[in-house]
């Protein structure tokens, strides 16, 4: 009843004068945005490149946490697992609205207050020592090599080849060029106002087709019957993989053997959620370039708001190819899908540009191409930016003692080479992984890499007796125990339609979100307990980089808005942590006495700042008007609210 002709194999676009003036006017803008935005910030100092100069407003912090996290991969990889398995994957999107808020109110205050630039630079900082920094700055850059700069450039060069008919890799090697001509040149401020043009353009196209999409369909309310009806007419005997899944239209699977199973959905995705959203550069760097804690927050509200958004726009439209073109999207013999795709493991990653080119008429078929580019160049650019960062800030200036400025600048654009290099090598390993679903793949290398880094952070903020010698040593046990379940994982591939289940009984009976949690669960475990018979950090090293102590002294900060003259029998620590406050909050060195004031070089004692309060920002500057506050939190309650009402609806 919904199938349209050719059916099979990859479409064969024709575009028109209006498609191709669609792309070239959206590129043109774009690259005009990207240049007049490099030039708001300095380009030419590390606080500027990285940072934006700390003078961003919370419309294009929240629009650039949006846009990088919903990158090419996201469009291809949500909508591919959605043809395959239905609405159970929108709770990893959904998901990010409490995790989101939980970085603006709890994660960001702190990392303000350490006054860093990169994750591995608080820990230095709250651990002390060199090792946990460059440790977890190269596995953050493998995290970026294996789940997000080669999704990315495998999905946004799979949706050329499905429009275009080009090669994969020549396809690959265009987005870079298009990707790199203002990302290394002009640093985050080009990249978030033009993350923040990339959501507009992103948003509207995807409304546009998922209007077109339902309305083919005969709209909502037919869906999930078209859904169970959409099987492949070439199937393999005596199996069922060839049938949607009777659960397609819930969110909560079975706990043992759903391919998303609930508790896994709550508390492993809440794990690897926490890792993305609190502890990744690429996310926590938006949020470190407000103007103030206001600002943050309000761009993670937007970023959560926005959210909701790929449930209509992504996930459902994946659901409806399959619908339309079940011979392609749903094939499960080998044989025909490497007639589609190239693969013999599943064709469901072409289930959006399918979408596109089958269904947009002449020019809405152009902006569609130009939302896919956006969401691949919005999601690399915010990484490749991160990744220098990661690299110049925390490998490099260990290894170069003293560097120039412009040294660690010029290393962070190579860098940015490498790992494109890199991801280049390991695209092929991607294409054929978790039964060619890309999202999956995406999730579950997450699920073994990630939770260590999570736990720590988690103890590292809220557990001021957390050493040194436990986070390493705990980080270590947790890597050695997902690099084992990854390396079985790409040993023992799941089976494909009609073949025997041979993999091992972990693989079998564990699945990756419940691996997330033991993994991570074992590594907290192993940093309690290392750390309890262990020396405990000095008081310095905790001060003001725990979530406790910031929220102590911001109400400290609020019930004493001007400074006082420093009284000789206070202690050392809280001289120091006044004078900071003093210096940087503007007041000059001025110290007031109940006479007259007087400059404090002059008459005042100033002592040195101690080593461990190097850098810190001033409790002031996390204080925020009350009127701002109430609005923010007004708007995390009704979002929160909102959220947990889909969630009842679609359980």
């Amino acid at each position: 009843m919904w199938n349209t002709s050719n059916t099979t194999g990859l479409p064969q676009a024709k575009f028109s004068a209006a498609d191709v003036g669609v792309i070239v006017t959206y590129f043109v803008v774009n690259i005009a945005v990207g240049v007049w935005s490099s030039c708001l910030a300095s380009r030419n100092t590390l606080n500027g490149y990285f940072l934006a100069g700390r003078k961003m407003a919370w419309w294009p912090i929240g629009a650039s946490l949006f846009a990088s996290s919903e990158g090419s991969s996201l469009f291809i990889g949500l909508a591919g697992t959605a043809a395959a398995g239905g609405i159970a994957v929108s709770g990893f999107e959904w998901h990010a609205t409490y995790v989101l808020l939980a970085l603006a109110w709890i994660f960001v205050p702190v990392y303000i207050s350490s006054g860093v630039v990169t994750m591995p630079e608080y820990l230095q900082k709250r651990f002390g020592g060199d090792r946990i920094r460059m440790y977890m700055s190269a596995l953050s850059l493998l995290l970026s090599v294996f789940t997000k700069i080669s999704a990315d450039l495998y999905s946004g060069a799979l949706f050329i080849k499905v429009c275009l008919g080009w090669n994969l890799y020549l396809s690959t090697v265009l987005m870079l060029m298009v990707t790199a001509l203002y990302t290394i040149a002009g640093g985050l401020a080009a990249v978030m106002y033009t993350d923040a043009l990339q959501t507009v353009v992103m948003i509207a196209g995807s409304i546009v087709l998922s209007v077109t999409a339902f309305d083919k369909i005969g709209g909502y309310s037919n869906l999930e019957e078209a859904y169970m009806q959409a099987i492949p007419r070439k199937t393999i005997p005596n199996t069922t993989c060839h049938l949607p899944r009777s659960d397609a239209m819930h969110l909560f699977r079975d706990p043992v053997d759903g391919d998303l199973p609930w508790p896994g959905m709550t508390f492993g995705l809440t794990i690897m959620a926490i890792w993305y959203w609190c502890s990744d550069q690429v996310v926590v760097q938006r949020s470190l370039s407000a103007k103030n804690m206001s600002h943050a927050k309000g761009g993670s509200i937007l970023a959560s708001y926005l959210k909701i958004l790929p449930m209509v726009l992504i996930i459902m439209p994946g659901m409806i190819s399959r619908v339309l073109y079940p011979d392609s999207v749903a094939c499960v013999d080998p044989e025909e899908c490497r007639k589609v795709c190239d693969t013999d493991v599943g064709c469901s990653n072409i289930a959006y540009p399918k979408l596109v080119i089958e269904l947009m008429p002449d020019g809405l078929r152009g902006l569609m191409i130009a939302v896919m580019m956006a969401a691949l160049m919005s999601s690399l650019t915010s990484i490749f930016n991160s990744s220098s960062a990661l690299f110049t800030m925390d490998i490099w200036k260990k290894i170069r003692q003293q560097p120039t400025e412009q040294e660690l600048l010029l290393v962070g654009r190579i860098v940015t080479v490498i790992l494109v290099v890199i991801s280049l090598v390991w695209i092929p390993i991607l294409q054929n992984a978790n039964s060619g679903q890309l999202y999956m793949y995406i999730q579950s290398v997450t699920s073994y890499l990630a939770p260590p880094i999570t736990a720590v952070f988690m103890l590292a903020f809220f557990w001021p007796r957390a050493n040194e010698q436990g986070a390493f040593w705990g980080l270590m046990m947790g890597l050695a125990a997902g690099i084992i379940r990854m390396v079985l994982e790409f040993l023992h591939p799941p089976p494909h339609c009609g073949q025997p289940d041979s993999r091992p009984g972990s693989l079998r009976r564990l699945h990756y979100l419940h691996f997330a949690i033991a993994l991570c669960g074992g590594t907290a475990m192993a940093i309690v307990v290392i750390s309890i018979v262990t020396t405990p950090p000095r008081p310095g090293q905790v001060k003001g980089l725990t979530w406790w102590d910031v929220q102590r002294q911001i109400k400290r900060k609020r019930e004493r808005p001007r400074p006082t003259a420093i009284s000789p029998t206070e202690s050392p620590a809280l001289e120091a942590e006044r004078t900071i406050g003093e210096r940087v909050s503007g007041d000059g060195w001025k110290c007031q006495t109940p006479a007259i004031p007087v400059d404090c070089p002059t008459l005042c004692h100033k002592p040195p700042t101690p080593p461990e309060y190097e850098g810190r920002a001033p409790y002031g500057s996390l204080v925020e008007d009350p009127l701002w506050v109430r609005v923010c939190c007004a708007n995390a309650l009704l979002l929160m609210c909102f959220n947990v009402y889909l969630y009842a609806f679609y359980a």
